[in-house]
């Protein structure tokens, strides 16, 4: 099989269903109004790291693994003294997801990781920020089947971020359900 090929299996759900079905529900008259998903954002905060470096390392390592592409430390921006923090100290980490990589990214996440919660009822349908988009805090970087528990040194949690072309939060989430993320009733 050509990688040249390869469409992933979310991307030819969402043309073939999902486009559709929201042109249906809200009425959309162009195929262009239809909201899209434009990329995913995977960001860790680790404060922990102003004392050990290692730290940071780890979490690159494993949001590399996660994401399926490298990983960049975020930096401080000023100066806190209480916190011991310099300007330009690296404080965390994070990968934003486009194209193919975005939508299996996405079908990992609710195939394999999101079951892997414990005590899991479905994601809670309140981080939408008003602008269409959608945060989703995981407590522990485990629940991805790429991790190998053995060698995790620190359970770190983490945000992902949908962006997304919708205008309304309704759209947004009418996205995400058709794309079977699984909102808690």
């Amino acid at each position: 099989m050509t990688t040249e090929n390869y469409v992933p299996t979310l991307k030819k759900h969402y043309e073939e269903k999902v486009m559709p079905a929201l042109q249906e529900k809200f009425g959309y008259k162009n195929v262009m109004e239809v909201p899209r998903l434009k990329k995913i954002v995977l960001s860790q905060g680790l404060g922990a790291a102003v004392a050990d470096k290692r730290i940071i390392e780890d979490a690159l390592n494993e949001m590399t693994i996660i994401a399926g592409q490298k990983a960049v430390p975020t930096k401080s921006k000023k100066d806190v003294s209480n916190f011991k923090l310099r300007k330009g100290m690296p404080i965390g980490a994070r990968v934003t997801l486009r194209g193919e990589r975005m939508y299996e990214f996405i079908e990992r996440l609710i195939v394999a990781s999101l079951p892997r919660i414990r005590d899991f009822r479905g994601v809670r349908a309140t981080g939408f920020d008003g602008r269409g988009n959608y945060n989703l805090g995981v407590t522990e970087q485990i629940i991805f089947p790429e991790i190998v528990i053995d060698k995790v040194n620190r359970i770190q949690g983490m945000d992902i971020t949908f962006v997304t072309s919708a205008n309304t939060d309704a759209e947004a989430k009418a996205l995400l359900e058709e794309f079977g993320i699984p909102f808690e009733k």
